[in-house]
C-alpha cells in the first residue's frame, strides 16, 4: 500500500544515513475507506490518482505543522514521503470526514529507505505561502477564518516530485 509521510527538510536531512526513518507506530496518511466514501461521486477513471492525491495533500498539512514546531533556520517548505508497506502493517482507524482525519492511519513497521518511492517537496515559490501558513497556525485552530484561508493557501502550490533514487542528491543541494 502507498502510504504518505510528513515530514520537513531538517528531518530528512537527519535521517538521511538512517536505515529506519521512524520506528513503529508511525502516523501517515493513504486512501481509507473514509476517503473513499468521501469521495464516491468522483469520476471512477481518475479516482485512484484523486485520492492518492487528497492522501498526499492531507500529509502535506500535517508537514506546515511540523515546521511550526521546528526551530527556525530551515526553509519553509513542506516534505511528503510517499512509501511503498505491506497492506498489512498498515492499521485504519475510522474517524471523522475532514483533513487530515480522513486519510490518517496507523503503521505497525518501521517506515525504512527501501520502503521510498518518491519524494515531494515545495519548490522556493511556496515558501512565503509556507511561512505566512506556519504563523496562522495558531489563530486557525482557534476558529479564525481567515487565518484558515492563510492555511490553505499552501495547497494552491504543487510538491515537486522526486524519484527515491535522487534523496541524495536533494538534500546535498539543501533548502
Amino acid at each position: 500500500m502507498r502510504v504518505y509521510w510528513p515530514t520537513t527538510l531538517a528531518a530528512l536531512a537527519r535521517l538521511a544515513d538512517a536505515a529506519e526513518l521512524a520506528v513503529a507506530p508511525v502516523t501517515v496518511h493513504a486512501v481509507t475507506p473514509t476517503l473513499r466514501d468521501y469521495y464516491a461521486d468522483a469520476d471512477p477513471r481518475d479516482l485512484e490518482e484523486e485520492l492518492e492525491y487528497v492522501a498526499m495533500t492531507d500529509a502535506a498539512g500535517e508537514s506546515v505543522r511540523l515546521l511550526a514546531a521546528q526551530t527556525a533556520g530551515t526553509a519553509p517548505r513542506r516534505v511528503v514521503l510517499a512509501l511503498d508497506v505491506p497492506d498489512a502493517a498498515v492499521e485504519v482507524e475510522r474517524t471523522g470526514w475532514a483533513a487530515p482525519e480522513r486519510s490518517r492511519v496507523r503503521l505497525t513497521v518501521a517506515l525504512t529507505l527501501d520502503d521510498l518511492a518518491s519524494v515531494h517537496v515545495d519548490d522556493g515559490d511556496a515558501e512565503a505561502d509556507v511561512r505566512a501558513a506556519v504563523a496562522a497556525l495558531p489563530a486557525a485552530d482557534a476558529g479564525d477564518d481567515d487565518a484558515r484561508f492563510t492555511v490553505e493557501a499552501c495547497e494552491g502550490h504543487d510538491l515537486l516530485w522526486y524519484d527515491a533514487r535522487e534523496l541524495p542528491i536533494l538534500l546535498s543541494v539543501g533548502p
